[in-house]
């Protein structure tokens, strides 16, 4: 497939050589006269300028390009780096159009196991981020990171804040988990809080993010792919959306959520939406950014591969329980010391999933009570 076709090149100043060798400049491959080889590359970089699904409207600049700028200045990671920057995504002529090219184009670099970056644009582009996994042949999970949950239900309601509620409602369904992170439960309808319980999804509010970052990890594990709102940083450390927003993660928890995203083996493709850099007058927010974006590379680069549960690189621990079920099992990586947990359907043996999981988990199992991710899991198991 040609993908140069979809793709608007880099300006010059984005694609010069930078003065300091050691920078990611120097390293990534940028498109700007020859369309880079996506199909030898690990990650590739897409920019998005598409605000028609916002009810703000389009910013006058380029969000992607300004985080560009601060992106390639900054330092190579370690180890090697196969990054291209495919230049800026042309949209389609209507909206949906536009979806429905992002999920060509991520379906075919999944294809390749090349992992889309995506980065600006409004926040209801990962439905078309949403759509390049319908044609894998298993069920796929995700998780999003943002202030808000966008479950809008009004007919009169911008796409951005529907985009959710499209997601979840989509037939045929191919999604078996999601989980929300970080919103703020002073904006959120407490019905729609209760709607994601009632589907057996995950959340994790904002102050317990706070309290223990720690939690978010098991869940950015387990998504096939993450879409990240910049509104869910607070104002003071990303100035970039609005209304302003005094309260959010900081621009540290925000870095550490996207080195979780880029360390999880199984996670395909990450977007970084909602950035305007008309608020952004010092540039502090699109810094923000750039540096997310270096950890999410850096989290990459240092994936272990821990997928094979029956390897030496396992220890598996067997809690007995009181009821029912009698066991459970447990994995935990001998080198990262993450845990997983083993669900096995009660409606049905043959159906098993390992899913992420915390210390916590294993310990509350270990005192006699089932871990809560146990209880979510068995009902998705059905």
């Amino acid at each position: 497939m040609n993908l140069a076709i979809f793709f608007d090149p880099l300006p010059e100043e984005l694609t010069a050589p930078a003065a300091a060798s050691t920078t990611l400049a120097n390293y990534a491959t940028r498109f700007q006269d020859t369309f880079p080889d996506w199909r030898t590359a690990d990650l590739a970089l897409i920019g998005l300028d598409e605000w028609r699904g916002s009810a703000a409207g389009a910013p006058a600049q380029h969000g992607a390009d300004e985080v560009r700028r601060r992106f390639y200045q900054l330092q190579k990671g370690t180890g090697s780096l196969r990054l291209v920057d495919l230049g800026n995504l042309r949209p389609g002529l209507t909206l949906e159009d536009t979806y429905l090219r992002l999920r060509e184009i991520i379906g075919t670099l999944l294809e390749h196991n090349t992992v889309p970056i995506l980065l600006g644009g409004s926040h209801d582009l990962d439905y078309g981020q949403f759509l390049a996994y319908e044609n894998l042949d298993r069920p796929v999970s995700f998780a999003t990171v943002d202030s808000h949950v966008d479950m809008a239900e009004h007919d009169t309601a911008a796409p951005e804040a529907a985009h959710l509620r499209r997601i979840l409602m989509h037939e045929p369904s191919f999604l078996f988990n999601f989980a929300q992170l970080a919103h703020q439960q002073y904006l959120v309808a407490a019905d729609v809080l209760a709607a994601l319980e009632k589907l057996h999804f995950e959340t994790l509010r904002l102050g317990q993010v706070r309290d223990d970052i720690r939690q978010a990890e098991p869940l950015l594990r387990q998504a096939d792919f993450v879409s990240f709102d910049v509104a869910a940083l607070r104002w003071n450390d990303a100035p970039a959306y609005y209304p302003a927003n005094p309260f959010g993660l900081t621009n540290e928890e925000a870095a550490k959520l996207a080195w979780y995203a880029g360390h999880n083996d199984q996670l395909s493709s990450f977007g970084l939406y909602g950035y305007r850099p008309c608020y952004d007058q010092h540039g502090l927010a699109a810094s923000t950014l750039a540096t997310m974006l270096w950890y999410f590379v850096e989290g990459f680069y240092h994936r272990r591969g821990e997928t094979d549960f029956q390897s030496r690189r396992f220890t598996r621990y067997a809690v007995g329980l009181p009821g029912s079920p009698a066991k459970l099992v447990f994995y935990k990586a001998k080198r990262t010391e993450k845990w997983w947990l083993e669900v096995e359907s009660m409606a049905n043996s043959d159906i098993k999933r390992i899913v992420p999981c915390s210390y916590e988990d294993y310990f509350k199992a270990a005192q006699g009570d089932l871990p809560n991710r146990w209880i979510l899991t068995q009902a998705l198991l059905g």
